[in-house]
């Protein structure tokens, strides 16, 4: 039976963390002397209230986490986030509508990007801040940075937490303690982020969007502070900063810790998932350039730039923007959406299949050839040399099948809804994948999602949050084996 007052109580303490963040953007208001700050002290206010209400429910509750109450808390903690962290968009007023201020919340905590404003630049500077805050805090999951910071929030319960958030088919840790293994990531986290704001800032943005800017790349969530995304810069150099930190940030950061604080480079370059993840980008960047020189018309350094910032871009699914894909030719679409499918690396900040179910279902499908020809043989799949468990292998066929289906069904009811092929296709590609934009004129990386039906944007804030949990995390929920006793 699931623990509830034990979710209440974990529920409560999260919320507290939540006011903290939310009163640091109230002293930011302060500062610049903008008309946010009430709506920030209000919704701290709330916020703090509602922490006490729920540790006050979650009183006697114990400390026995359960498999199954990990699974509600995770899923249960993205949605009170949401649902407060939506609320300095209502009470200051620059976001009217509650489904509109909902789905702009959950695009920031699930590192979506996609967003309902039209015209991001008039937002006051805390609000800006706390859109990026929501994407930087959602990177590495919420539930996990609390891991991280404050480890006896959870408990005994943090393998099973970690289990229910974190990306990929396969999870390592560095270390016994959980605790340590999630201070250590977090410390690559932090690391990427500071120097990708010292780097944008040398290239020659302010500290403010040097600090934004710098967040949601290494989140790979891509909310910006000005309406063209990068392309607001005209800046060659910004543009290389965003290309190397988002493809950075689409590697596996236990790999990544491994590659920069023990200089273990080599257990990198062996590493399948790797070689897949750049294989993709090579492939896709030298495809797209040269058709952007054949069929636009764009110059050498021009066409490389382009297609490597968006392919880096689509695959890490991070949405910033340096051009408009909508202009390129046709077949560049089809190129992208198979990025925004495919992901980066397990493990990383990115959404997506992920690189490793990639190599995974490659294996399986050539074991499958091999026993046409060997019907008697046993062709264990393999993954840097290592055997891979049956059960990960049908967890694998599990998650592709759904993943499609939920593909399917979306596009479907975006189509009955009145939405073009187009658009229905590439905004469930952007959802699901929290990718966020899209690759059509009408919605995309130069317009807003505000142009979508309320029902539309309510299917699309719950797919967010479903590709970002990694779909069977959030829909076991709705199983009745999950709410049975035994």
């Amino acid at each position: 039976m699931v623990n509830i007052r034990l979710v209440y109580k974990i529920i409560g303490s999260l919320l507290f963390l939540l006011g903290l963040l939310m009163s640091l953007c109230a002293i930011m208001s302060f500062c610049y002397h903008e008309d946010d700050i009430m709506a920030f002290l209000v919704s701290t206010i709330l916020t703090l209230c509602a922490g006490l209400v729920f540790k006050y429910l979650g009183r006697d509750s114990g400390n026995n986490l359960s498999r199954r109450d990990a699974y509600l808390l995770v899923s249960s903690t993205w949605v009170a986030f949401s649902l407060f962290g939506m609320l300095p968009f209502l009470i200051s007023g620059y976001i009217t509508s509650v489904t509109d201020a909902f789905f702009e919340t959950m695009s920031g905590f699930s590192t979506t990007g996609a967003t309902v404003i039209d015209d991001v630049e008039r937002l006051p500077h805390a609000l800006l801040y706390w859109r990026t805050q929501t994407q930087w805090i959602g990177g590495l999951g919420i539930v996990f940075f609390t891991i991280a910071i404050l480890p006896s929030m959870i408990g005994g319960g943090s393998v099973k937490v970690f289990a229910a958030e974190a990306t990929g088919p396969m999870r390592s840790k560095m270390h016994p303690r959980l605790s340590t293994t999630a201070k250590w990531i977090w410390t690559v986290y932090l690391g990427l982020t500071v120097a990708c704001i010292l780097s944008y800032y040398l290239a020659g943005m302010g500290w403010f969007d040097s600090i934004n800017y710098a967040m949601t790349t290494t989140a790979t969530g891509g909310f910006s502070t000005h309406n063209d995304s990068t392309l607001f810069f005209r800046s060659a150099s910004i543009d290389y900063i965003a290309i190397v930190f988002q493809f950075l940030s689409g590697i596996n950061f236990t790999m990544l810790y491994y590659s920069i604080f023990k200089c273990k480079f080599g257990s990198l370059l062996r590493s399948s998932e790797f070689k897949l993840y750049i294989a993709i980008v090579l492939g896709a960047t030298l495809w797209i350039g040269w058709l952007l020189m054949t069929r636009n018309g764009y110059g050498l350094e021009r066409a490389l730039r382009s297609a490597l910032f968006q392919v880096v871009s689509f695959v890490t699914t991070t949405g910033l923007s340096n051009d408009d894909p909508s202009l390129w030719p046709r077949i560049t679409w089809i190129i992208l959406a198979g990025l925004m499918f495919i992901g980066a690396c397990s493990g990383s900040t990115t959404g997506g299949f992920k690189c490793i179910r990639g190599v995974m279902l490659f294996k399986v499908l050539r074991n499958e050839f091999h026993k046409i020809l060997h019907p008697n043989a046993v062709f264990p799949v393999k993954i840097n040399r290592q055997p891979i468990p049956q059960q990960n292998l049908q967890s694998l066929l599990a998650f592709f099948t759904i993943y499609v289906l939920i593909l399917f069904i979306t596009v479907a009811i975006m189509i009955v809804s009145g939405i073009d092929i187009v658009n229905a296709v590439t905004i469930a590609f952007g959802v699901i994948s929290n990718v966020g934009p899209s690759l059509s004129t009408q919605i995309g990386p130069e317009m807003s999602w505000a142009l979508l039906p309320v029902g539309i944007k309510w299917i699309c804030a719950f797919l967010m949050l479903v590709g970002r949990l990694e779909i069977l995390s959030v829909l076991v929920l709705f199983t009745r084996a999950f709410w049975k006793d035994n």
